[in-house]
């Protein structure tokens, strides 16, 4: 039990539990306004390409920033079932998470103040397989707190304040 440890050293010193997620983004060329490559930790040796969705005039080449977020919130559901499957003693034998988003993107576009810009609507389906006989009470209680401990998922129903600067030169 990774946790047991981590939990007691949190509830004697809070401090020690927050963490610092980061990402920063580069490319060949700055010039090229359909292509960048995002590296989602840095120092990880891990760089996905980037490219711009064909509803937007891009060439759909490569995973898009919207499939990323929904990358995130897939990965982080993921991990987040693992787990609490690991901490209720459930065995796992099939586990998919599938994310969609849809946007209208005349929002993005310019094109109609009226439409947000950004999805209008997320999903999050869970598939997943327990061993045989897995008392009905503890999938219930899998699902509700993988849902509750799902940092990305919680994010997204209550965002945070996003503060960006922009640095010239």
């Amino acid at each position: 039990m990774a946790q047991k440890p981590l939990k007691a050293e949190y509830r004697e010193v809070p401090g020690a539990a927050w963490v610092v997620d980061h990402a920063k983004t580069s490319g060949e060329s700055a010039a090229d306004p359909f292509h960048a490559v995002v590296e989602p930790m840095d120092g990880c040796g891990v760089r996905v390409p980037v490219g711009v969705h064909a509803a937007v005039g891009g060439p759909h080449d490569a995973p898009t920033p919207g499939d990323l977020l929904c990358a995130a919130l897939a990965a982080c559901q993921d991990s987040a079932v693992r787990m609490v499957a690991n901490l209720l003693g459930i065995e796992l034998l099939v586990l998919e998470v599938r994310v969609t988003a849809s946007v209208d993107v005349r929002g993005t576009m310019a094109m109609d103040r009226t439409v947000p810009v950004g999805f209008q609507a997320m999903t999050c389906d869970v598939r997943f397989e327990t061993k045989e006989g897995t008392a009905l009470e503890l999938l219930q209680k899998l699902q509700v707190a993988a849902e509750q401990c799902c940092v990305v998922q919680q994010t997204l129903k209550s965002p945070p304040m996003v503060r960006t600067t922009f640095t010239h030169g």
